[in-house]
């Protein structure tokens, strides 16, 4: 029974190790993207849609979405990449334009409904509506955009490989 209690704790170790890491880079590329987001956003806010701010947050997302779906395909789940760039690609869009729902609920809400109509109220249910859609996006992205399901680590190398997702030279 010990061998089988050291396989059930080199798998636990190993998976958190992998979510953990996977944390980490998804907060990476999202707060590269949130400054896109943001950025963006008050940019056109200043500029060509002052007096749209849900027109100027669905661009400032929709630019800083195709950043975030390279850096995410690339490097935070690229060891859970198992369908064709295009159908992939479509199942992020549809993730995110939940999360833009989100995020352009939240500046309706405080804009239109509540009358909070300053630049700093705007920003404020920005950042709120990130918030919540992100945490949306994370569980999406795992469960059904890269949801390539993990192969567990062989006998022999479980301790220095659980959790860890094996090579694949022939992706795209």
């Amino acid at each position: 029974m010990p061998a089988a209690t050291d396989r059930l704790s080199d798998w636990l170790r190993g998976t958190l190790s992998m979510l953990w890491r996977e944390i980490l880079k998804f907060g990476i590329i999202g707060a590269v993207a949130f400054v896109i987001d943001v950025g963006t956003m008050n940019l056109l806010r200043h500029t060509v849609l002052a007096d749209k701010p849900t027109t100027a947050k669905v661009v400032s997302a929709s630019v800083a979405t195709v950043f975030s779906w390279l850096g995410n395909r690339q490097w935070t789940f690229r060891h859970r990449r198992n369908r064709a760039a295009h159908h992939e690609f479509s199942l992020f869009v549809v993730t995110n334009l939940v999360a833009l729902v989100i995020g352009a609920g939240a500046i309706v809400v405080s804009h239109y409904g509540l009358r909070q109509e300053s630049l700093l109220a705007d920003n404020i249910a920005n950042v709120i509506g990130i918030g919540l859609g992100t945490l949306f996006r994370f569980w999406a992205y795992r469960k059904f955009v890269f949801a390539k399901e993990l192969e567990p680590a062989s006998d022999k190398n479980s301790a220095n490989t659980a959790g860890s997702a094996p090579t694949n030279s022939s992706r795209p």
